[in-house]
């Protein structure tokens, strides 16, 4: 299993996760997705899933 990922939406680069304990730290590459830096996820795919709610507009998955 990789210990990196890149994570896209919509074809821009959101950030990347990088796995350590306890699951894979979000870095983001732009200010868009500032609010998920430093979050804890699971896996890429939940990461993903955040950037592209958080892109959609759903704050709550930022909190």
């Amino acid at each position: 299993m990789p210990d990196s990922y890149i994570i896209e939406v919509n074809s821009e680069t959101a950030g990347i996760v990088v796995r350590g304990q306890g699951g894979y730290r979000f870095f983001a590459s732009s200010q868009q997705f500032n609010r998920l830096e430093g979050q804890l996820f699971r896996n890429a795919r939940e990461a993903e899933r955040a950037a592209r709610k958080l892109l959609n507009g759903d704050v709550k998955v930022a909190a």
